[in-house]
């Protein structure tokens, strides 16, 4: 399995951990610690340095309840640090973004791959044709509404199903307006519009997503659907993140997003060795 990026291709054969930047005052684990430009690019390197294979820089909250911010905003958080990490690195950049402004203006600067939360809900075409057009790397993750109502959407019969035909309307959505599908890769949203159950279920369930025939990626990193013990803070799920990853590896993901590097590394290199397959990053 392999994922198209204006910079080559990725082998998505083997893990991949996306290293999560949050460039925001109000993301739920590590807002406000890296609004400074200087220390967000410091940030991405050691992610890197711990084994990260892709960035994911973000610059408007997503979490339950956020509200949003305006492009200008977004591309003011957003830019300075870009041009940092892509100054230092020649990593993989990913933007965290639903608008297709500041989309187009990362990728600009250089950035590789759009990981749209929305799955083009809220850009639609225009985000699906300045993919098409730059050859971008697309993530396109299953959610509900707006980070203000789409816990109240969490309503399902079937979670797996309704989420696999949702997913799969998304994916198609971008093929026909001429995104290739060796630029695609799948994310069922984990923690968006989903409650804690309907998440664990989705877990089980995951194999399914690979029917669709493109890499699967999973972000369980830190969610509170994981703090077995209440009142855990977000830093404190560790434990329950690494559960949830070695579960998504199990059941066929292959992309993991998360805060933790160095640790969901080790436990992914632990994967592969049960499986008799090669070590991360070999």
């Amino acid at each position: 399995m392999r994922w198209s990026i204006p910079s080559g291709v990725l082998d998505v054969s083997r893990p991949l951990l996306v290293g999560i930047l949050n460039v925001t005052p109000d993301s739920f684990s590590d807002g406000g610690q890296f609004q400074d430009a200087a220390q967000a690019a410091d940030q991405a390197l050691r992610l890197i340095q711990e084994g990260a294979d892709i960035l994911d820089v973000g610059a408007e909250s997503t979490r339950p309840g956020a509200q949003a911010v305006s492009t200008d905003e977004e591309c003011r958080r957003i830019l300075p640090v870009l041009k940092k990490i892509k100054a230092a690195s020649a990593a993989p950049v990913s933007i965290d973004t639903t608008k297709a402004e500041v989309a187009r203006a990362c990728l600009d600067e250089g950035a590789d791959i759009i990981n749209d939360v929305s799955g083009l809900a809220v850009s639609g075409d225009a985000m699906a044709a300045l993919v098409r057009d730059s050859g971008a790397g697309l993530i396109l993750m299953h959610r509900r509404g707006n980070p203000v109502t789409m816990q109240s959407l969490a309503v399902y019969e079937d979670v797996t199903g309704e989420v696999y035909r949702e997913l799969a309307a998304a994916f198609e959505t971008a093929v026909k307006f001429g995104v290739a599908r060796e630029q695609i890769v799948l994310d069922p949203g984990l923690g968006f519009a989903k409650n804690a159950g309907q998440n664990f279920q989705l877990l089980s369930e995951l194999e399914r997503f690979g029917d669709l025939g493109r890499p699967v990626l999973i972000g369980p990193s830190r969610k509170s659907f994981l703090a077995v013990t209440p009142g855990a803070l977000p830093s404190e799920r560790v434990f329950g993140t690494a559960a949830a990853v070695t579960i998504g590896y199990l059941k066929g993901a292959r992309l993991f997003r998360v805060h933790d590097v160095r640790a969901m590394r080790e436990v992914l290199q632990i994967c592969q060795a049960v499986g008799g397959v090669n070590h991360v990053g070999t």
